[in-house]
């Protein structure tokens, strides 16, 4: 049964003396019937078209919005994982709340103010956003917590390098209001950062040694200290520069962790098991979901329903009952055999999923899926600072695909795959068919897309009806 909470807040100053004036009711109204026609036109879920049109309607409609939620709202943002955490989040807090959330990974700021016209009778909005996008959707509806996860090197092309990313955050969590909550990832020396000098911050992070890499990854991003320059000597790295970091030369080291994952247990392609530590106690937590970047993802979820009002035993339950979201470790049946599809989009995320594919055994078949769309980043030079070579002494056969299969080939190829392993094909309903072709009966076939293709391969396989279309998530 949810309940309604109230929270006290008081109308976006801006707002005047109603929270949504008759103007914004028309606007709104208008952008809700464009999200209908689209839907019904089959040209998408509506997902950020009547977000877009209310955008340039008025911008303020998307503080009116917010602002009529009576249990505020809660934002997760990350280079990567954020569609993970906040479906963990999801999963969680649901019992406890109706929810607005943009669940089909519309993360702009159209996509957050398509989800806050599509919340009718929610209490509270628990909204993903993109990195770049934070800042303006911080200001606008001015969350009750914000958890922030990690910043990766990742399309250099549209976000600049990460100190740029950085420093706007910087900026937004200053003017955040001191009332709200805001939750770190204390693994990463610029996320953590945030949180100094800040009351009530929650910093997260892993605390097993026996799961550290055996030295700092060479693609790995922040090696040195941001106070004094120094390089950071790491005690454990587990995924890319996250870890247990200090500069000896000042003194800047990972703070104290509220929430902590240690005696993790990793099971192959099927789960990761930890134990959950907490201010508030802690739990045994089985995750449905392999690797250690699913346990940094299942931190992140349960440090912010924590702040939320959740209960361990709520946060338990919520994470070990969670599905994978669309394209990120999802399983698709087809009819005899499946597809194992990771998304996949700049080094740490990429290597983390072959670091996974490799410790669980898999695959014979793979694959790999290059686009170089916006939403991609332009920029494809990132592959060749994935460790791919582990996973291409494992495969018999590999399948590259996408707009820039040749360049992606001629990566593989460098990589030391044998051209008669090796086949090209650009279309990329083609590629799948052909990776389905060589896996055996009941076989499994791993497909590595980038963002587009990731989208493409779903529509697909929706289209084949494998899977429902991502945007028709059941969020009750």
């Amino acid at each position: 049964m949810c309940k309604t909470v109230r929270t006290g807040r008081t109308p976006h100053p801006s707002l005047g003396s109603e929270a949504v004036s008759a103007r914004i009711a028309v606007e709104t109204l208008a952008a809700r019937a464009v999200g209908r026609l689209s839907r019904a036109a089959g040209r998408g879920g509506g997902t950020t078209l009547p977000g877009k049109l209310l955008w340039k309607l008025d911008p303020g409609a998307v503080d009116a919005l917010a602002a009529e939620l009576p249990a505020g709202t809660a934002l997760v943002s990350a280079t990567n994982g954020k569609t993970t955490t906040s479906a963990m989040a999801a999963s969680i807090l649901r019992s406890r709340y109706r929810l607005a959330w943009n669940h089909s990974g519309a993360n702009l700021a159209s996509g957050v103010a398509s989800t806050l016209l599509s919340a009718r009778d929610a209490e509270l909005g628990l909204l993903e956003v993109d990195e770049f996008a934070l800042p303006e959707v911080m200001r606008r509806v001015r969350p009750r917590a914000v958890a922030l996860g990690n910043l990766f090197r990742d399309q250099l092309d549209r976000y600049g390098e990460l100190e740029h990313v950085a420093e706007r955050w910087r900026g937004a969590v200053a003017a955040l209001d001191p009332a709200a909550t805001l939750v770190v990832g204390a693994d990463d020396p610029l996320v953590g950062d945030l949180a100094a000098g800040r009351a009530g911050a929650v910093r997260y992070g892993i605390d097993d040694p026996r799961r550290a890499r055996p030295s700092l990854q060479h693609a790995a991003d922040s090696k040195y200290c941001l106070r004094c320059g120094a390089p950071y000597r790491y005690a454990a790295a587990y995924v890319g520069h996250l870890g247990d970091y200090r500069c000896d030369a000042c003194g800047h080291a990972r703070p104290p962790l509220d929430v902590a994952a240690r005696a993790i247990e990793l099971h192959g392609l099927e789960a990761a098991s930890f134990r959950l530590e907490t201010e508030a106690g802690s739990t045994q937590v089985r995750l449905p979901l392999p690797g250690l970047y699913n346990v940094y993802n299942a931190l992140a979820a349960a440090s912010l329903s924590l702040v939320l009002g959740a209960s361990l035993e709520e946060v338990r339950a919520g994470l070990e009952g969670f599905t994978a979201a669309f394209g990120r470790f999802e399983r698709i049946d087809a009819r005899g055999r499946r597809i194992l599809m990771l998304l996949v989009k700049n080094p740490a995320g990429a290597n983390e999923a072959v670091r996974t594919l490799v410790e669980g055994g898999r695959p014979e078949v793979l694959v790999l899926a290059l686009n170089d769309a916006i939403a991609d980043g332009r920029d494809v030079s990132w592959i060749w600072d994935v460790d791919l070579e582990p996973l291409l002494e494992r495969a018999q056969r590999v399948v590259a695909s996408g707009d820039r299969a040749a360049e992606l080939a001629l990566r593989l190829v460098y990589g030391g795959l044998d051209r008669d392993r090796l086949e090209v094909v650009p279309d990329l309903g083609e590629a799948l068919d052909r990776g389905l072709e060589l896996v055996e009966p009941d076989g499994e076939l791993a497909v590595l897309p980038t963002y587009t293709a990731m989208l493409r391969l779903r529509a697909i396989a929706a289209e084949r009806g494998l899977v429902r279309p991502y945007w028709e998530r059941a969020t009750a």
